[in-house]
């Protein structure tokens, strides 16, 4: 029986394997992409029923494609961007085959390329993309005995407040994730604590223009990662047509704010006393892009209109000053839990040397330190954006940019043995 051969394999057909397919596309690649679930399977069936993107329609897309239907300036629905990455791969006939799982790829012995066994046979390629991303995992801390009687979910699956007993929640991660399912559940009117940790909380828009359009202009989007820049919590929601997640309002509409959460005993929860220090240092981000847009404004003699009120921030909630350093939960009356703790990469089916000892990629901006072997979709990939969807777009065209140089040295044939027969030196140009 015939093995099937392709010049690259993609694993994955989120975004960043249907942008992978659009840059091998253009370079005339053969190659075929694997998902094993349906294109953009994450945004439909991997988040809360009412998400929408954190970035606005005019910046949160491919270069190539507009969100059908939507203004530039809208929040789109999960299930809209899902359809939109079907739609952009049907315009320019991805080779996305789905349903297929890949589960092994090892190195050819003696020759070039990779064997890749799927759940559909075997493919040899001559380089391969892991193209899932980093959010492949969820993680629950293992604090909590599940013979604790309470529910305990990630975010993952998360859908709406309906699926919460009765009683309170616990939502422990404020990232934007988390900071969005408390919200709901707070306004759904059910009881809600929140554990905040170490965060970033951008403006969601300041003096007419979106964080988004200001983190582009102040150059922080291409910022190159940084020791720990990688685990920066960020807060931010296009929610509800989009605002500032602001903790002192959460705090003032009746969330219960606590510090992180530490461990779990005798039916208790220890929280750290940082509350006041992370929601101060969630502040002093957030004054400081004020800070650089007010300075990009002046420095370029801009007519924007002066917001001073974004200034005004509502005083520090009271738990700041005087956390609460344990919560049982039964006396708090807490019935349900939520995770909103990240996530882990599973990268166990690509070669050993494409990974560390714990599992994690070893890269330089997505090239592999196994020599064929590509990752995209990591935050902070090549820079800030790079899990981003416009992001993964651009480092796809590096990495597809590098396969192509790599082609060109692999198809390169010295003059001497395509032709063996011509002599080894310079021949005279034939006359007109």
């Amino acid at each position: 029986m015939s093995i099937e051969k392709t010049e690259v394999l993609v694993v994955g057909a989120g975004q960043a394997g249907v942008a992978m397919s659009e840059h091998l596309s253009q370079h005339g690649i053969a190659h075929i992409v694997l998902e094993r679930d349906r294109i953009a399977e994450r945004w439909r069936t991997g988040r809360w029923d009412s998400m929408v993107t954190n970035g606005p329609a005019w910046h949160d897309r491919f270069p190539g494609l507009a969100f059908p239907g939507e203004s530039p300036d809208a929040f789109v629905p999960k299930d809209k961007v899902a359809d939109y990455f079907v739609a952009y791969a049907q315009q320019f006939n991805a080779p996305i085959r789905c349903g297929v799982e890949v589960t092994h790829v090892q190195r050819l012995q003696g020759r070039h390329g990779f064997r890749v066994e799927t759940s559909q046979g075997v493919i040899e390629a001559g380089q391969v993309v892991a193209a899932t991303g980093a959010f492949q995992i969820p993680v629950i801390p293992p604090l909590i005995p599940d013979t604790v009687d309470v529910m305990q979910m990630h975010s993952a699956a998360y859908r709406n407040p309906g699926q919460m007993p009765e009683g309170a929640v616990m939502v422990i991660g404020a990232g934007s994730s988390g900071v969005q399912i408390a919200d709901e559940l707070l306004r759904a009117g059910k009881r809600v604590y929140l554990s905040v940790g170490p965060h970033d909380r951008p403006p969601r828009s300041y003096r007419g223009r979106d964080f988004c359009w200001w983190l582009g202009v102040l150059n922080q989007w291409d910022a190159e990662a940084s020791p720990g820049a990688e685990h920066t919590t960020i807060a931010v929601s296009g929610a509800y047509g989009g605002a500032t997640v602001d903790f002192h309002r959460l705090a003032a509409a009746g969330m219960t704010l606590v510090g992180r959460t530490e461990r779990f005993e005798n039916g208790a929860l220890t929280l750290a006393p940082d509350l006041r220090r992370n929601i101060e240092h969630g502040n002093s981000n957030y004054l400081s892009v004020l800070d650089e847009a007010d300075a990009y404004i002046a420095r370029n003699g801009l007519d924007f209109p002066p917001e001073p009120a974004a200034r005004e921030l509502l005083a520090l909630p009271a738990r700041a000053a005087d956390p609460l350093l344990s919560l049982d939960l039964k006396a708090a009356g807490i019935t349900a839990i939520v995770w909103a703790t990240g996530y882990a990469a599973d990268y166990r089916w690509l070669p050993s040397g494409a990974v560390d000892d714990n599992g994690k990629p070893r890269h330089q901006r997505g090239i592999s330190t196994e020599p064929g072997v590509y990752f995209l979709g990591l935050p902070w990939q090549t820079r800030r954006g790079s899990s981003f969807i416009w992001g993964v777009w651009y480092d796809a065209k590096y990495i597809a940019d590098h396969i192509a140089k790599q082609q060109t040295y692999l198809n390169y044939v010295p003059a001497q043995q395509a032709c063996p027969s011509t002599p080894d030196t310079l021949q005279p140009l034939e006359k007109a």
